[in-house]
């Protein structure tokens, strides 16, 4: 049998003694990372004030000199974006993470075990944004050097591609290394499987002069075109 004295010990109430600084750390913000030093940014810390080609999940800072290659279906959903800058180039993905963890390590792991049955050694090396891959690889144009960099953000990972200079020699990075570092990522509320593309899509208005454009030239043979 239990017995309560009294004058006994009394319950702790929550207001007796202040939380700790950790504590209300923990507590704060839904768990909210914090923001980053650098780019890629998820949309709730992307800096103000910069032009951006809004493509839906990925926004691309507007930097000179940069060309941007987007290749999209007919009813506006990019397939595939390139951005040029002289010798060098570099293709952006954006793709679906987990809240809790980033899938860089394990997508790099799989895109060098491919490279490997393909015959291609491929190597690890550190850039800016943690552990890189990179390789030479064979092109109808013969050899060619690539460099795959990712970068987790919360629920979301951007996986770029250099080619070109650039994937050689990291120093010749140029304007390609700002636009990387100036990306916003704006990730739906969607729950999405991981490693699915998140969705772009061209801006209204670009969607519109494509299928106006493609209207007016015609089926192939219209106008006298070949076909």
């Amino acid at each position: 049998m239990f017995s309560r004295k009294r004058g006994g010990p009394k319950h702790v109430r929550a207001t007796d003694a202040p939380p700790s600084e950790a504590l209300e750390r923990s507590l704060a913000a839904d768990d909210e990372p914090p923001a980053p030093d650098q780019g890629p940014w998820d949309s709730r810390h992307a800096p103000d004030g910069v032009q951006r080609l809004d493509l839906g999940s990925l926004q691309i800072p507007a930097i000179e000199g940069v060309e941007v290659r987007v290749q999209a279906n007919p009813e506006g959903g990019v397939e595939q974006i390139v951005l040029v800058d002289g010798e060098s180039a570099l293709q952006l993905g954006v793709f679906a993470a987990p809240k809790s963890e980033g899938i860089w390590d394990e997508v790099r792991a799989e895109i060098a075990e491919a490279m490997t049955a393909d015959g291609v050694a491929a190597r690890e090396t550190t850039g800016p944004y943690g552990i890189e891959l990179i390789a030479r690889v064979n092109t109808p144009d013969g050899p060619a050097d690539v460099r795959f960099v990712g970068v987790d953000g919360p629920r979301w990972m951007v996986r770029a591609l250099y080619q070109g200079a650039a994937a050689a020699d990291p120093g010749r990075e140029g304007a390609l290394a700002e636009v990387l570092s100036g990306l916003v990522v704006v990730r739906d509320q969607e729950a999405r499987p991981v490693r699915e593309a998140l969705p772009l899509q061209l801006p209204k208005e670009m969607t519109e002069q494509a299928q106006a454009e493609a209207a007016q030239a015609g089926p192939p043979g219209a106008n006298g075109a070949p076909q």
